[in-house]
């Protein structure tokens, strides 16, 4: 029985010119169903739409690197960490043809950033300096210990996958989602009242943009497992 090929967005390292991902996606993805497979970020976009439409879902990962302002039309704040136009690139065009499409959509914490720009939100571009109510949203290690609590929208797909209207949540990021953008509504936040998940409001697609990281510590935690059998299962049903 064929199982959904499900594309993960990688990472650069720009000092070792070398394209990479941690090893905990691509996990969490095959233990769901899914087929996992790595896409380079190789910024041509006959490439990036050739290999897009031979996958079932996208998974938008997370990265150490920040998204550029020129994106959503704002200059650099003082703040601002490193830029991969690569990675920034890759992401945009990626999320143009899942939009396009109707692909099953997964972006996880950097990877819902691009989600709510590709939509034409925007960002807050350091959540320090910029937002100082907050909570520590950058937690360090142990990454995978859930550190703060997230309130969710009742009727939403993240709190049927919860199983309620609460949940626990690790946190590693200094940026955050600060409009969503066109077809993304917010259903959860954080106490400070920092944007937690975002999905589409159009009831026949899956778009889920979490700014948590489910895909650390999923084989104990059963909204992580959730969040990637339910984008799996999505994925399985645009089998191309």
């Amino acid at each position: 029985m064929s199982r959904p090929l499900i594309g993960i967005t990688t990472r650069l390292d720009l000092a070792q010119n070398t394209f990479y991902l941690r090893r905990y996606y691509a996990e969490a993805v095959a233990a769901a169903g899914g087929d996992p497979v790595y896409i380079p970020l190789i910024v041509e976009e006959s490439y990036l739409h050739s290999l897009a439409a031979r996958c079932d879902g996208l998974l938008f990962s997370g990265s150490n690197s920040d998204i550029d302002p020129k994106h959503y039309q704002e200059e650099p704040h003082l703040h601002l960490g490193h830029v991969v136009e690569e990675r920034d690139q890759t992401d945009l065009m990626l999320l143009q043809f899942a939009e396009a499409q109707n692909v099953p959509v997964l972006a996880i914490c950097f990877g819902a950033q691009s989600l709510a720009v590709s939509r034409g939100g925007s960002l807050i571009q350091d959540l320090p300096s910029q937002f100082p109510a907050a909570l520590k949203h950058d937690q360090g290690e142990p990454y995978a210990r859930p550190s703060h609590r997230i309130t969710i929208e009742a009727n939403s797909l993240l709190a049927h996958l919860a199983g309620g209207i609460t949940a626990r949540v690790n946190s590693s990021h200094h940026q955050a989602i600060k409009d969503p953008g066109e077809n993304m509504r917010i259903t959860a936040t954080t106490l400070d009242g920092v944007i937690e998940c975002i999905e589409d409001t159009r009831s026949e697609r899956f778009v889920l943009g979490v700014q948590w990281h489910p895909e650390l510590g999923w084989e104990k935690d059963d909204l992580s497992q959730a969040i990637f059998k339910r984008f799996v299962a999505e994925a399985g049903k645009h089998l191309v």
